[in-house]
């Protein structure tokens, strides 16, 4: 939802409480809370009179997808007046609704919700109601076209395939985005998406702080959705990595209170598995976070960094699920090699599959800076059982761990075996 029409909704949400005399909520289709209406009587606004389904869309400003489906079982999506549910308090639901379905030109944008009593409001309320109800339609109907607009322009962006292609596209975002395009911006990948289907994505006005969001293709069959985050300082990433959990929990990828997974040390990952052997990184959704930077001319570089960060943290758990670009390390540099350039010849038989427990001590033993007796603890084993498994990875390589270019070409080839599985991934354009 923009700010600009935020002061609308809430004022439209006022009128409906007015009218029916009971707190009105507007939330659009996704169940997300957009107004809250302002009403009088402390009564009805008495937390121990709601229910634990209103409390917690109030609280957290939007439902779970259970009770989205639950409430959608009423038939609310295809009505075109006013829908009542009844109580059901295994459900949650201890006090009925009465949901106003909010559509314009046929098509539902969101609902208005209240509390249902007895007698509750009378079909001539109603009605007046459902009047307020269509203009609401027609303005989040604007919004929902301005949000199909900026995603057209900035998939035009991200998509570009030359730089003067590139250049033009971004000209038209700039007009389309007027005195926002000059602000301060992180670009957000998340990837890969779990349909491939570009029109199956997540709306622009669910995603607090966005400026514009797409989808844009992830390899060869796949889908990444792509959002551009306004910030207040650089410094400050949080509506980023807020917006970047919610698209996960969306997709089905891991969040939590690590989401920032940089922070996550190679020790820790280790122990937990985190680290298996090269080529073998999460296949859940994970995102990538690019360096924040004022206006639109550099958003090319950017989502190439967002995009990058996003295949590290899909290649290496112990980044993800949320990676920042400037926390990913060597696979800035690794995202930036054609696929090809992973497969070392020096490196190719420990890559078999027979030979992955010494391709994952390699890559601790380099991790560790080759210091053996950490590496020992990390991989649980013996001092003197590491020192027979470097010596055979050594036959298997011909390559010298005594030296340090040696040393450099294999944890290199180790980190771009866990990119080559996803050769295939990544955005295309």
């Amino acid at each position: 939802m923009t700010s600009e029409h935020r002061g609308d909704y809430e004022e439209l949400v006022d009128e409906i409480s007015e009218l029916l005399g009971a707190p009105a909520t507007l939330e659009n289709r996704d169940f997300e809370l957009i107004a809250f209406g302002a009403y009088d009587s402390e009564g009805d606004l008495d937390p121990s009179a709601l229910d634990p389904v209103r409390t917690r869309s109030i609280l957290t400003r939007r439902s779970t997808a259970a009770v989205r489906a639950w409430f959608e079982g009423f038939g609310i999506t295809r009505a075109t007046g006013p829908v009542r549910i009844p109580p059901t308090p295994e459900a949650g639901v201890y006090r009925g609704r009465i949901c106003l379905p909010v559509r314009h030109r046929g098509v539902v944008h969101g609902y208005i919700w209240l509390l249902d009593d007895d007698p509750g409001p009378s079909e001539r309320q109603l009605s007046a109601a459902m009047q307020v109800t269509a203009r609401i339609g027609a303005l989040l109907a604007d919004e929902a076209q301005h949000g199909a607009d900026l995603s057209r322009e900035l998939r035009a962006v991200l998509t570009a395939d030359r730089d003067w292609q590139r250049d033009m596209a971004i000209a038209e975002l700039r007009t389309a985005l007027g005195p926002r395009a000059d602000g301060l911006h992180a670009v957000l990948c998340v990837a890969p998406w779990p349909t491939a289907d570009p029109d199956d994505a997540p709306s622009v006005r669910t995603m607090p702080g966005a400026t514009a969001l797409c989808t844009v293709p992830w390899g060869a069959s796949s889908q990444c959705v792509a959002v551009l985050i306004r910030l207040r300082s650089a410094d400050v990433l949080t509506p980023a990595t807020t917006a970047a959990t919610r698209l996960l929990e969306r997709a089905g990828g891991p969040t939590g209170p690590d989401a920032r997974g940089a922070a996550t040390s190679p020790a820790r990952a280790t122990a937990s598995g985190g680290r298996g052997a090269a080529g073998t990184g999460t296949r859940s959704p994970a995102a990538g976070l690019a360096t924040p930077r004022s206006g639109l001319a550099e958003l090319g570089t950017a989502w190439w960094e967002a995009s990058a960060a996003a295949r590290a943290a899909l290649a290496e758990p112990r980044l993800g699920p949320v990676a920042e670009w400037a926390s990913i390390g060597p696979f800035r540099l690794l995202t930036a090699l054609p696929p090809d350039v992973a497969h070392d010849p020096a490196v190719h038989a420990l890559l078999f599959p027979v030979h992955r427990e010494l391709a994952r001590t390699a890559e601790v033993y380099l991790d560790c800076a080759g210091q053996a007796a950490r590496a020992a603890a990390e991989l649980g084993i013996h001092r003197q059982t590491l020192y027979y498994r470097l010596s055979r990875i050594e036959k298997l390589t011909g390559l010298d761990l005594d030296d340090g270019e040696d040393r450099l070409l294999l944890h290199m080839a180790l980190k771009g075996a866990r990119l080559a599985q996803g050769q295939d991934s990544g955005p295309s354009g």
